[in-house]
């Protein structure tokens, strides 16, 4: 959590290459109990929040009215579908199928953020006309002075499958080894007296 809230550095990533995507869908496949909730949920706030006050003072931005907190909010709604989609996996899944699922969340967190971006236009930007070629151009080539919306697509989907390829590995590489009682279970069951019959008792 700590190496991921590092990562939320501005300037330390390209442009959407980010360990959320993985972070959220991981910590479905993984987590349980009320931690599985709370923690990224708090860390990725407490992020965002001071994500706000950097682009709010240093770059003077209008990140606390409400057209940008609504376009935040869809963020986070995009980050529970993530969670909900890791809930949907075994952490005993294979690593390719979790490599899967983790590319699959990041692919739907960027057409629910592109489109909230679309819908919302927190930035005013006029090539975002509420029209099929509006949402298309935003999912696409995205507005002028800003580099294309596709460059945000791949390092989505780029980092989407290399933070969850090194979560998923991780996981797997410290996983604990069956138990000594799994392991002697059989064991016992093969060497355990079998029941007299009873005529024999009799």
């Amino acid at each position: 959590m700590v190496i991921f809230a590092i990562t939320r550095v501005p300037g330390m990533l390209p442009e959407n290459f980010s360990a959320a995507y993985a972070l959220m869908f991981c910590a479905g496949v993984y987590f349980r109990g009320r931690l599985a909730w709370w923690l990224p949920f708090a860390v990725l706030l407490l992020t965002d929040v001071g994500l706000n006050f950097y682009y709010g003072l240093a770059l003077g931005w209008d990140v606390w009215g409400g057209t940008s907190l609504a376009y935040l909010a869809v963020n986070y709604l995009g980050y529970a579908v993530l969670f909900l989609l890791g809930r949907r996996f075994r952490p005993g899944a294979s690593f390719f199928g979790l490599l899967g699922g983790g590319v699959l969340g990041a692919l739907l967190f960027y057409l629910v953020t592109n489109t909230a971006s679309w819908l919302f236009n927190p930035f005013r930007n006029p090539e975002y006309t509420k029209t099929l070629f509006g949402w298309l151009l935003a999912l696409t080539k995205g507005t002028a002075g800003w580099p294309d919306t596709w460059s945000f697509f791949r390092n989505t989907l780029l980092s989407g499958g290399l933070f969850t390829a090194l979560f998923v590995a991780a996981m797997k590489l410290t996983a604990p080894a069956e138990s000594p009682a799994e392991k002697e279970a059989p064991e016992a069951e093969a060497t355990a007296p079998e029941a007299e019959p009873e005529e024999a008792k009799g």
